[in-house]
């Protein structure tokens, strides 16, 4: 075992681990970041987690400010090991300040759980964090745009066709094609093919009609992470063709977000998360706004614990397909993409005729560039 993994072992095990040797200068800076944090919970030993080193003379989690503390692991830890630790504290520990002080707002990296903090606590700020906490909001987006714009451009291009094309896509690479072409100049002796001529897929244009999508995410405290990937997802479904998206977010209140779709990032800062449920009336909501019944799909995004009157929502649901209107009820994913859901609800909405599962973005985006291209 090398000195590395011993030191990581006394990081994760403490004071129980010490006789596997003494701790380096870093080694040391470590251990007393991660006491800073962990050392503040009061049950270590029924949650599993590393037990405080114990050093004496009050240099505990008090010792270190916030700042110096994230200044200390991004010194000491990699990227991935600064996120976990940053989601630890705000979500586990609650310490705010990591959102809500500007000294902190200035140096810290943004990820996604800070911007899911920045959500959660930005009624707390005042105008000039509020502004320091935006640069969070908009790089953090900025990165899932770019991802998840790929995932719905693709969705929207066509199937791929066996005609050949002159555009080289990877995507679009036609394998077999290409061996079967470049036969010829396969070397016995490397046992190996060069390819001349590659050749590639074209795709088949999809015949588009006009579609709603109508997107109702649920905004109460435990919906976060389906709040942003969905003002996201209305955000790349902004403006392609054959599809008019809606948004809207609910608790017991409705609020029509459509006219800032095409900005998610001014949308984040506009919801309110917290507060009841009531499903039901964000799906009548919803059906208020459909023009053709049968060009429309409604998206239910929640956990399913209705706060309103379940006959509402189960009744609302059925008068949806009945008109012919594709009704998804998806459940809450979190950040893991793991579902989280009232189980009986959402069976009774499957009854009813409403396709009730769990989708990350780019299959709800899918899912919506087939119907469209139907």
């Amino acid at each position: 075992m090398t000195d590395r993994d011993l030191e990581r072992w006394r990081l994760v095990l403490g004071a129980p681990a010490a006789k596997l040797g003494p701790l380096g200068a870093d080694g040391l800076a470590r251990d007393a970041a991660l006491d800073w944090l962990y050392g503040r919970d009061g049950e270590l030993e029924k949650r599993d987690v590393r037990r405080s080193q114990g050093r004496a003379g009050g240099d505990g989690p008090s010792a270190l400010t916030t700042v110096d503390w994230l200044n200390d692991i991004n010194r000491l830890f990699p990227r991935e090991t600064v996120e976990r630790l940053q989601r630890d504290a705000i979500e586990r520990y609650e310490i705010t300040d990591i959102v809500t002080d500007p000294a902190v707002l200035e140096r810290i990296e943004p990820n996604p759980a800070l911007l899911k903090a920045v959500l959660q606590t930005k009624h707390l700020m005042n105008p000039e964090v509020l502004r320091l906490a935006r640069r969070i909001v908009e790089a953090v987006v900025r990165d899932l745009m770019a991802r998840m714009a790929t995932e719905v451009r693709a969705a929207f291009t066509g199937t791929r066709a066996r005609r050949p094309s002159r555009w080289k896509q990877a995507r679009d690479f036609d394998m077999r094609r290409t061996i079967r072409a470049n036969l010829g100049h396969y070397r016995p002796d490397e046992r190996r093919l060069y390819i001349e001529t590659p050749h590639f897929f074209s795709r088949t244009r999809k015949h588009v009609e006009h579609w709603q999508v109508i997107l109702l995410v649920d905004q109460s405290g435990s919906m976060v992470d389906s709040v942003i990937h969905s003002a996201v997802t209305a955000a790349c479904l902004w403006g392609l063709p054959g599809v008019r998206t809606h948004l809207v977010a609910f608790d017991t209140d409705v609020v029509d977000l459509t006219s800032e779709v095409d900005d998610p990032v001014e949308l984040l800062m506009k919801v309110q998360l917290g507060g009841g449920t009531d499903i039901g009336r964000a799906v009548r909501y919803g059906a208020g706004l459909i023009d053709q019944p049968r060009r429309a799909i409604v998206v239910l995004i929640t956990d399913f614990y209705e706060g309103g009157s379940p006959a509402l929502l189960i009744r609302t649901v059925r008068e949806l397909v009945e008109q012919g209107t594709k009704v998804l009820g998806l459940a809450a994913l979190d950040q893991d993409a793991n579902p989280s859901y009232d189980r009986e609800t959402a069976q009774q909405l499957a009854d009813v005729g409403a396709s009730v599962g769990a989708m990350t973005p780019g299959e709800l985006a899918a899912f919506v560039a087939e119907q469209v291209g139907r």
